[in-house]
């Protein structure tokens, strides 16, 4: 186990914020296109959070012009430039699938306050 912990050491990013289940989020994405580099920002809610350590990773999901669109982002990816919390949001779910199903203000979150 210390053998693990020792490899993967290296490869985690101390500079990221806490992000929770619930937060509106702008995720920073390095795209390379031909032997161009450029950042694209991915905005949305974080439905879900999953495993832990090295392999960390969290599903935002946003909707726009009508359709839903999720990525899965590995926490610690070098691929991610930066990620930014928008707001923190109020819920009382580990993971927020039932906003699939919900249009308009019922897929909502409320702003946690303070």
């Amino acid at each position: 186990m210390d053998l693990l912990k020792a490899v993967a050491q290296p490869h985690l990013k101390n500079d990221l914020p806490e992000v929770a289940v619930g937060d509106t989020v702008k995720v920073h994405i390095r795209i390379k296109e031909g032997n161009r580099e450029r950042i694209q920002i991915f905005e949305g809610i974080v439905i879900a959070k999953k495993h832990g350590g090295i392999r960390e990773s969290f599903t935002v999901r946003r909707v726009s012009y009508g359709v839903g669109a999720e990525k899965v982002f590995p926490l610690h990816s070098p691929h991610i430039a930066k990620i930014e919390i928008v707001r923190h949001g109020v819920v009382r779910r580990a993971k927020l699938y039932y906003l699939r199903k919900r249009v308009g203000k019922s897929a909502k979150v409320k702003e946690r306050i303070g």
